[in-house]
């Protein structure tokens, strides 16, 4: 699925566009290290995608579909630059293009674009892609919280596939409150009142939303940031005992892969130089990333298990604020592409039949 239509959508055309993921966005696909010189396919956005690294180290990404039959281009070989299909082996380059029919001569294929490829960029151990629609084909800038891109901060990158829909992993982070029930046995979010008002915050880039009269205790506050990419921000205090750098950060994203299943990013970080990032690092192999994915099992085991069609069966309150303003975004961001991509056609209609006066 390239773009949001009417005919894949049932009742509610914005709900189903959502509920696949909501594109015109950058997302992280695959942890850095999972991607060599083999070619490896996955699924995200309810797309099917291979992605390869070239003998410089560059990564590329193409719609995971030889244009001869359709067999699937990861099960093929890496020739660099390009990637060659098993089955009859059809050469595609990281543009779509057709390089070469090696089993038939003068093959009209060669030559054309017949694959879609998706803009790469590389940053803090993950592979970013561009899911553009048709109306939004050239990538927005990537721009990614200061955490990932500051050398003033040493991060760790946990990814983990989940069994629920990506829209159910937005809206655990922005409920702050959970952490004093659900993760109140947890080394970070034992302490702190178990009641609190809660109010919402514009930023630049999105809004923060926070306990009232509570900061630095437990999980208190999480930002959401629309900067090319949707990113989520929150800290959790640490006693001195988990090592030196002040609050523990986590930067997050969650990413669909289709209807029933996501993944998450989480990046931890924390603000640390010279011997003590060393000993942080050291601390946090050693101790504490243990601990760090109990915490997140917690979440996703919740999730998990909810009751099927939870989210049309709620009786939200004054807790899920944050939570609510996040999904009315997220609507008006899908009917927006909606609205661009009929304006689109409309121009694609009209420069034909210009071309055919």
């Amino acid at each position: 699925m390239t773009s949001p239509t009417l005919a894949a959508a049932g009742a509610d055309p914005i709900r189903a566009y959502l509920d696949q993921g909501l594109r015109n966005y950058w997302y992280p696909v695959a942890p850095s290290w999972q991607v060599g010189n083999a070619p490896i396919g996955l699924t995200r956005l309810g797309d099917q995608i291979v992605l390869w690294r070239d003998k410089d180290g560059s990564v590329h990404a193409l719609e995971d579909r030889c244009p001869h039959r359709g067999a699937r281009l990861s099960l093929g070989w890496n020739l660099g630059d390009r990637v060659a299909c098993w089955y009859h082996g059809i050469e595609v380059d990281g543009g779509g293009t057709v390089k070469s029919v090696p089993a038939v001569s003068a093959c009209p294929l060669e030559g054309s674009k017949c694959v879609k490829s998706y803009p790469v960029q590389e940053h803090a151990g993950a592979i970013f892609l561009w899911f553009g629609d048709d109306a939004h084909q050239e990538p927005a800038p990537l721009v990614l919280p200061e955490e990932l891109v500051d050398d003033a901060y040493s991060h760790f990158l946990c990814m983990s596939n989940w069994k629920c829909n990506y829209q159910y992993a937005i809206d655990n982070v922005m409920d702050p409150m959970h952490g004093a029930y659900l993760h109140a046995t947890s080394h970070s979010m034992a302490d702190g009142d178990k009641q609190a008002d809660m109010r919402v915050r514009k930023t630049e880039s999105g809004l923060v939303f926070e306990k009232i009269g509570q900061r630095d205790v437990n999980f208190d506050w999480v930002e959401l940031g629309e900067t090319g990419c949707l990113w989520m921000r929150l800290a959790i205090p640490y006693k001195k005992k988990f090592g030196p750098g002040g609050n523990f950060g986590i930067i997050g994203f969650a990413v669909p892969v289709d209807e029933n299943n996501c993944q998450v990013y989480f990046w931890r970080t924390r603000k640390v130089s010279g011997w003590q990032r060393d000993a942080w690092r050291f601390m946090y192999r050693n101790r504490l990333e243990g601990l760090h994915w109990a915490v997140l099992e917690q979440d996703r085991y919740v999730l998990e298990s909810m009751a099927p069609h939870a989210r049309d069966h709620e009786f939200l309150y004054q807790h899920d604020v944050g939570m609510t303003r996040v999904r009315r975004m997220l609507r008006q961001r899908a009917q927006q592409h909606f609205s661009d991509l009929d304006a689109w056609r409309a121009g694609q209609a009209g420069d034909a039949e210009h071309s055919h006066a």
